[in-house]
C-alpha cells in the first residue's frame, strides 16, 4: 500500500467533494436498506392489521409516507452521488496528470531514455486512468459499507440485542475476508492486464507511425500480427476479471441468502422477547438488503492489483531524480551574451567520451560555425548549453556566469534552438507558433511568417489552418520555416541552428542562410553543420573531431593555414 502514498496526498486538495461524494453514497443506501426494510414491515404489519380489528386504527398513511421519502431519496442520492464523486475523480485525475507530467519533464532524456513514447504515453493516460479505482472502487465503497453496518447494526439492536450484533458479526467478517481472498484471486490477473495494456498500446502505436516504412519491406503483416497477440492476451486477462466479479456476486448471494435462513431461526420465536409479529419481516428484508453493503465491497479488491501494479509503474517516474537541476533564484549578469567552454568533457553512459577537454570562447553578437563529420560532437555541444546534460568535467559560462546558476525560465528565455528536426504539433498555424511567444497577437504571428517567406500559408483559413499530425500538409522546407519564425517570435539574444539545411535542396537552403543573416543580426549566433557551406560569412569557424576541437579561427585564416580545415574544404 506505501505504492499508493504519493497518489492519497493529493485527495487533500479535493477532499470536500470526496467526504460530500461518500456522504451522499452513505445517504443513498441508507435510503435503500430503509426503503426495503420499512416496505417488508409495512406489508406484513398491514396484512396482520386487516385480518384484526386494528384495521379502524392501523396507520397507512406515515409507513406510506417514509416509503415514499425513501424512493425518492434513494434516487435523489444517486444522481448527487455519481455527479459529486465523479466530479471530483475527475479532477483529482486532471491535478495526477499535472502532477505526473511535472515530474517527467525534468527527467527528460536522462532517467526515462529507456522508456518507449509508447509507454510513457500509457503510464500518463491508461495507469493514471487506474487511480479513480483507489476512491470510487476502493475509499469509497470501504468507508460507507462500514458505517453502514455500523447503523444497521446499531438498528437492529434497538429491537434484539443478540439478532442485530448476530447480523452485524456476519457483515463484518464478510467485510473483512472477502477483499483480502478476491484481492488475492485478482492480483497476479491484475499485474498482466496492466503490462497487458501497456503491451498493446505500444505495438499499436509502433504499427500506427511506421506503417508506411513497415509496408515498404514487408514486416507490416508481423507487427499485426503482434497487435494481435497481445489485444489476445488483454482480452483474456478481462475474461478472467469478469470470471472473479461474477464468481464475488454469486457468492455473495449466497452467503446473504444463508444468513437470511439464520437470520429467520433466531426471530422465529419474536423479537425482543415479543410474540411473532411484523418485525420477523423487518429483520428478513433488512438481511436481504444487507447485500447492498457488501456488493460494491466485493469487488473493490479484485482491481487492487491492478491499481497496484499501475501506481509502481508511475512511481518509476514519479519518485526518480532528474540528472539536471535548476536553481530557483536568477543569477546576475551582465547582458553581454557571450558564451564559454572550459576543459568541457561529456560521455553518455559510461560510453566513450563525445566530448574531450573542450576549450572555446565565443564572443556576444558573433556568428560561429562548428563544423564536423556526424558524431563528432558538435550537437553535444549545444545541449550541454542547454542543460539538456550537464557536463561531466568542467564548467560551461554564459555571460561569465557559471551555466549552472542559471534559473530554467531565464536559460530558456536567453537562447533559441533551432533543431534539425522541427517538431510540429496536430493543431493549427496558430497553435505551432504561440509555442514561442504566448502572448502574441495574430498581427505578430503574420509578421513573422512573411519574414520567412511563408506568407502564402496565410490564404484561405489562415492561422486556422489546420496542419497535421507532425505537419503532414507541410514540406520539408516550410518546416524549417516555421522553426525559424518560432525563432524570430521568441527573439532571444543566443541562436542556436544544428543542421537547420540538412535534407533540403540548394535553393531552399540558400533561401533559409539568407533569412538567418537578414533577421538575426546582433545576435550570438552558433551555427551546427557538417556541410562546408557559406562558412566564409561567419565570425569564426571550429572544426571538431573525436570530440575535440582541432582548428579554431576565421575561415580565411584557417584557409591560409592549410590544415585540417583546408583539407576538408578541397575536397569539395
Amino acid at each position: 500500500m506505501r505504492d499508493l502514498l504519493p497518489y492519497l496526498k493529493l485527495y487533500k486538495k479535493h477532499w470536500f467533494g470526496l467526504s460530500l461524494g461518500m456522504l451522499l453514497a452513505f445517504a443513498t443506501l441508507f435510503a435503500s436498506i430503509g426503503l426495503l426494510t420499512l416496505s417488508g414491515w409495512f406489508l406484513s404489519a398491514a396484512a396482520v392489521a386487516g385480518l384484526t380489528i386494528a384495521r379502524e386504527t392501523f396507520n397507512y398513511m406515515l409507513p406510506g409516507a417514509f416509503v415514499r421519502g425513501f424512493a425518492m431519496g434513494r434516487t435523489a442520492g444517486r444522481w448527487g452521488e455519481r455527479v459529486v464523486s465523479h466530479n471530483a475523480t475527475f479532477k483529482l485525475l486532471t491535478d495526477l496528470r499535472i502532477y505526473f507530467f511535472s515530474k517527467l519533464a525534468p527527467l527528460i532524456p536522462g532517467r526515462v531514455s529507456n522508456l518507449r513514447d509508447a509507454d510513457l504515453l500509457n503510464r500518463l493516460i491508461a495507469d493514471i486512468d487506474a487511480m479513480d479505482h483507489v476512491y470510487l472502487r476502493l475509499i469509497s465503497p470501504m468507508v460507507v459499507g462500514t458505517l453502514g453496518i455500523a447503523s444497521l447494526t446499531a438498528f437492529l439492536c434497538w429491537f434484539d440485542l443478540e439478532i442485530g450484533l448476530t447480523l452485524g458479526s456476519i457483515l463484518l467478517v464478510l467485510v473483512i475476508t472477502w477483499p483480502i481472498l478476491f484481492y488475492k484471486l485478482g492480483k497476479r490477473n491484475g499485474l498482466e492486464l496492466t503490462q497487458h495494456k501497456a503491451k498493446l498500446r505500444i505495438a499499436g502505436l509502433d504499427w500506427l507511425q511506421g506503417y508506411s516504412e513497415l509496408t515498404l519491406f514487408g514486416a507490416e503483416e508481423r507487427y499485426r500480427n503482434a497487435i494481435l497477440d497481445a489485444q489476445r492476451r488483454l482480452m483474456n486477462n478481462q475474461l478472467v476479471n469478469a470470471h472473479f466479479s461474477g464468481l464475488a456476486q454469486a457468492l455473495l448471494m449466497l452467503a446473504n441468502g444463508w444468513t437470511l435462513v439464520l437470520m429467520m431461526w433466531l426471530a422465529a420465536d419474536g423479537i425482543g422477547g415479543r410474540a411473532p409479529d411484523p418485525l420477523i419481516a423487518m429483520v428478513a428484508f433488512a438481511t436481504i438488503a444487507s447485500v447492498e453493503l457488501l456488493m460494491p465491497i466485493a469487488g473493490a479488491f479484485q482491481h487492487l492489483g491492478q491499481t497496484m501494479t499501475s501506481a509502481r509503474r508511475l512511481n518509476q517516474v514519479i519518485l526518480s531524480e532528474p540528472e539536471v537541476t535548476f536553481p530557483d533564484q536568477e543569477t546576475q549578469h551582465d547582458g553581454n551574451y557571450s558564451i564559454e567552454y572550459r576543459d568541457v568533457s561529456f560521455a553518455y553512459d559510461d560510453q566513450s567520451p563525445a566530448l574531450q577537454n573542450v576549450n572555446l570562447k565565443i564572443e556576444a553578437g558573433s556568428k560561429i560555425a562548428i563544423v564536423g563529420q556526424t558524431g563528432s560532437g558538435k550537437s553535444t555541444l549545444t545541449q550541454l548549453l542547454t542543460r539538456y546534460w550537464d557536463v561531466n568535467q568542467g564548467e560551461i559560462l554564459l555571460c561569465g556566469q557559471p551555466l549552472r546558476s542559471w534559473n530554467e525560465s531565464q536559460l530558456r528565455q536567453a537562447i533559441t534552438v533551432v533543431s534539425q528536426r522541427v517538431d510540429i504539433l496536430n493543431g493549427t498555424l496558430r497553435d505551432n507558433l504561440l509555442m514561442a511567444k504566448p502572448e502574441a497577437d495574430d498581427a505578430e504571428i503574420a509578421t513573422a511568417l512573411e519574414k520567412v517567406g511563408l506568407a502564402n500559408l496565410l490564404n484561405d483559413q489562415g492561422l486556422d489552418t489546420w496542419v497535421g499530425d507532425g505537419g503532414r500538409q507541410l514540406s520539408g522546407g516550410e518546416k524549417r520555416r516555421i522553426g525559424i519564425a518560432r525563432a524570430i517570435l521568441h527573439n532571444s539574444p543566443i541562436l542556436l541552428l544544428d543542421e537547420p539545411t540538412e535534407g533540403l535542396d540548394k535553393q531552399t537552403e540558400q533561401q533559409i542562410m539568407n533569412l538567418f543573416e537578414s533577421h538575426f543580426e546582433g545576435k550570438t549566433v552558433v551555427f551546427i553543420t557538417h556541410r562546408l557551406v557559406n562558412l566564409d560569412q561567419m565570425d569564426a569557424v571550429c572544426l571538431i573531431e573525436q570530440g575535440q576541437v582541432i582548428e579554431h579561427g576565421a575561415h580565411q585564416t584557417l584557409i591560409a593555414k592549410q590544415g585540417r580545415y583546408f583539407e576538408l574544404c578541397q575536397t569539395l
